[in-house]
């Protein structure tokens, strides 16, 4: 594993191992990979401390995608001259994020501060529009951003140096745990998409997998391996469930008894299934799930 590159842990509602920033080293300061939300921005500017670097250094920043726990903090970095790299979807969104916190907020109502805090827009003219299979060059430092659909339409893998910056098209997988979850939130949350985009991060051929919740993993064939079974999973539990038209809360109380039984099937204890609860709530995913069957598999199968 290669070893100049750092993860920052940030403590997402002081769960350690919930939301990682990979930090990335170069002559004029560093880049980050991930930023996380805007609450956890403090523990980010002390994690930067830690390895001798100050919010001022981060001269880029990539975002997987512009989720609030992926990308909330962009706009914080930004007042210190980062240039924020991003999906062309999700760009719009950072300049101007009504829309988005909008969106947000009816999901997350009350909670939305506490979990979230302060998103700040960011500058047009800080924001590079990332392009499919484009290279980013900073500063001697190579990333290929790849187009990864499923998650979220707006996803970008990034390969650096045989490690991949999986943000939540590689699942959730904490730390010392071959146990794997994969976020489904509505409204962009696609099956078939995702299997394509599993396949494009193999072809790859990655050293590394570091998914935003939590790596890095070196065993990345069998990660790999895990969330394309877990897809087959879903999708035949949904096609046991989803006939009886169960609601939403039917549906995510469903979801959390089978996720809970995969879990201590793997051997997770009390405290490791609340982190992965805190990294990645089971009632988002129910509430994907019923979307996409709903969408994409009420009367027909999906085509992709």
């Amino acid at each position: 594993m290669r070893t100049n590159y750092h993860v920052l842990d940030l403590h997402f509602q002081g769960v350690p191992h919930t939301i990682a920033a990979y930090l990335i080293p170069h002559a004029r300061g560093a880049v980050l990979v991930e930023c996380g939300p805007g609450s956890t921005f403090p523990r980010l500017v002390k994690a930067l401390a830690e390895h001798g670097y100050r919010p001022e250094d981060i001269t880029d920043v990539l975002v997987t995608h512009i989720h609030l726990d992926h990308g909330g903090a962009t706009g914080h970095l930004a007042r210190y001259a980062a240039t924020v790299h991003v999906h062309p979807r999700g760009a719009p969104h950072l300049v101007n994020p009504e829309r988005l916190l909008q969106s947000a907020r009816r999901v997350f109502g009350d909670l939305m501060d506490r979990l979230w805090g302060e998103f700040i827009p960011v500058p047009e003219s800080q924001v590079h529009v990332v392009q499919d299979e484009e290279e980013l060059v900073i500063e001697g430092l190579r990333f290929l951003a790849l187009e990864t659909r499923g998650h979220a339409e707006h996803h970008y893998v990034y390969v650096w140096e045989g490690v991949c910056f999986s943000g939540d098209i590689g699942g959730v997988r904490l730390p010392g745990y071959r146990h794997v979850r994969l976020p489904m939130p509505p409204p962009e949350f696609h099956l078939e998409r995702w299997r394509q985009s599993i396949q494009r991060v193999r072809e790859v051929r990655p050293q590394v997998i570091a998914p935003t919740h939590f790596g890095p993993f070196e065993d990345v064939e069998w990660h790999l391996d895990a969330v394309a079974t877990l897809l087959d999973e879903v999708e035949a539990w949904l096609e046991r469930k989803m006939p009886h038209d169960p609601t939403t809360e039917t549906l995510a109380h469903e979801l959390t008894e089978w996720m809970h039984q995969r879990a201590q099937a793997d051997g997770l204890d009390a405290s490791a299934i609340h982190a992965y609860e805190v990294a990645n709530p089971t009632w988002m995913s129910a509430a994907g799930l019923q979307r996409y069957w709903r969408k994409y598999r009420t009367g027909a199968r999906a085509t992709g």
